[in-house]
């Protein structure tokens, strides 16, 4: 059975930096496109980053090109989105997505983003 669960979520102060993790299970990331997307309240999911098959493809909205860096461990089945010099606006739940035949979400996990 897939499964994907995101860690790594929390409270912090502007221009902090947090790490989130998406733990694969019941299938091979390796063959998957994987990516983040962010849901803020009142607001409509969006695309935050995305890693291809192969970890050098990669591709962010433009919100936070230069922050955000997304990565893949094959060998423990993982993606991550370091996220730097968090802003006010980060502040959402957080997604992490196995496209391809796979088709799966996350439940999410918090990232709040507050003084």
């Amino acid at each position: 059975q897939v499964h994907l669960v995101e860690s790594g979520g929390d409270l912090v102060q502007p221009g902090g930096n947090l790490k989130l993790s998406c733990l694969g299970s019941g299938f091979n990331i390796t063959n998957s496109a994987m990516s983040w997307h962010r849901q803020a309240p009142g607001k409509e999911r969006e695309l935050v980053a995305a890693i291809g098959r192969s970890a050098g493809v990669t591709k962010y909205t433009e919100s936070v090109k230069g922050r955000f860096i997304v990565s893949r461990d094959n060998a423990k089945n993982t993606v991550y989105l370091q996220m730097n010099n968090l802003k006010l606006e980060d502040t959402a739940v957080y997604f992490c997505y196995a496209g391809g035949s796979v088709n799966y979400w996350g439940q999410g996990t918090q990232v709040t983003v507050s003084s």
